[in-house]
């Protein structure tokens, strides 16, 4: 893996701007915090819920215990480029990917936070939490974030990449929750 390449006038502009922060809220009726808390407390397993990510593989650590580094790779984001090729458009080659560091979990709150601590696509200072809290008729995903701005993006750009990235993964998280349900009931044991 490689390591980004940081552009000291950009890096220097950015220092200038207060950081953009934003949130990203997902609500899911019916599944409990508990029932989701697993999915997300799964450091590693991030490509099996968020859109578009290939990979999710570990650099270092335990998944789950602070100071644990993921890569994950393959993500299209808002800004990226297409390209017109024969008529038509496709995605430019480029791989997206970064590096993420686990700084704290607790799991009694149902909460983590990480940051980006190397990557292609320009998050510098990224620091996230995530969280699931319980609601009367389910429970809410909540995805905070605060970062530099970034070269080529807009805040906004960065609010539409969380958001929807987080809305497909609490669907997805309640799919497999309905799947696990349904293999139950037809007798069928969870391995």
């Amino acid at each position: 893996m490689e390591s980004a390449n940081i552009d000291p006038v950009a890096s220097e502009m950015s220092q200038n701007q207060p950081k953009w922060q934003g949130q990203a809220c997902a609500d899911l009726a019916g599944p409990k915090a508990d029932q989701i808390w697993p999915f997300l407390e799964d450091f590693f397993g991030l490509d099996k819920w968020f859109p578009t990510l290939a990979t999710c593989t570990p650099v270092e650590g335990v998944s789950g215990q602070p100071g644990c580094v993921r890569y994950c790779a393959g993500f299209r984001t808002p800004v990226d480029q297409e390209q017109d090729i024969g008529g038509g458009t496709e995605a430019a080659a480029t791989l997206n990917w970064t590096k993420q560091k686990l700084l704290s979990i607790d799991p009694a709150e149902k909460m983590f936070s990480y940051s980006i601590v190397d990557s292609n696509v320009g998050f510098n200072s990224y620091v996230s939490t995530v969280r699931v809290m319980p609601k009367e008729d389910g429970c809410r995903m909540v995805w905070d974030y605060e970062v530099e701005p970034v070269s080529g993006w807009k805040p906004e750009d960065l609010d539409q990449f969380i958001g929807s990235g987080l809305r497909v993964m609490a669907e997805r998280m309640k799919e497999a929750l309905l799947g696990q349900a349904n293999r139950s009931d037809s007798g069928t044991d969870l391995i």
